[in-house]
């Protein structure tokens, strides 16, 4: 998935208010956020080959450090604490802490059997939604469309930029995610340029941090929208 993971970050917002949108990005796409670099240190590899499904050119055979459902649990852990011990908002912390586990979730319903249970172990799930392109885009746009909704309902911009910014985010990952869809017959053209392109999810990052500053949530009556903490 791409615009689904995106989702529940916008989602997030509602059950966690006080978490910046920055900061929930990072959380639900942490672990694809550490894939590249695992893919350009060869600690975990990937193969192109275009038909592996119906959807994507890439063929998932090792990446137990990033994506294997005990490491995404440890890492999800991880997140949590760091996050807790920082700001001690407990409620908060879980919630960036599911937001990682919910990638390997979403990835569940997405991936072929793919996705390793723990390290050194030779079982692997997925349900295949990728194997049915029209199936893919329909769920992972209905989950985009209804963060989107939930999220506008959470929160109204501050002033011109947090409406822009967002609006501009919004339909930014619309063209990649069409873009994505047009040139899956065209494949990058080796994994390192992959990786490469992969790093650049860190700019959605600070964009969202940046949505974040100039919006404010509705939905907390009982603080005011200048001392919000935002991470």
């Amino acid at each position: 998935m791409f615009i689904g993971h995106y989702a529940v970050a916008l989602a997030a917002k509602k059950a966690a208010p006080r978490v910046s949108l920055g900061t929930l990005f990072l959380s639900a796409q942490f672990i694809d956020l550490l894939w590249p670099f695992f893919l350009l240190l060869g600690l975990e590899h990937v193969r192109i080959a275009p038909g592996n499904t119906a959807f994507t050119p890439l063929d998932f055979y090792d990446y137990p450090i990033s994506h294997s459902l005990l490491t995404v649990i440890g890492w999800g852990l991880a997140f949590s604490l760091i996050y807790f011990f920082r700001r001690r908002d407990k409620t908060s912390a879980l919630i960036l802490g599911l937001g990682v586990i919910s990638h390997w979730l979403l990835d569940f319903f997405t991936h072929r059997p793919d996705l390793p249970i723990a390290p050194g172990q030779q079982t692997y799930v997925g349900l295949g939604l990728w194997n049915s392109v029209a199936a893919t885009v329909i769920v992972e746009s209905a989950l985009f469309v209804l963060a989107i909704i939930l999220y506008v309902r959470t929160t109204q911009a501050r002033d011109r930029t947090g409406k822009y910014a967002f609006w501009s985010f919004v339909a930014f990952c619309v063209l990649i995610y069409v873009g994505n869809i047009m040139s899956r017959e065209q494949p990058p053209s080796n994994v390192t340029a992959l990786a490469i392109g992969g790093l650049a999810q860190w700019l959605m990052v600070p964009w969202a941090y940046w949505i974040d500053r100039h919006r404010v949530v509705t939905t907390m009556p009982q603080y005011d929208s200048m001392v919000l903490k935002h991470v």
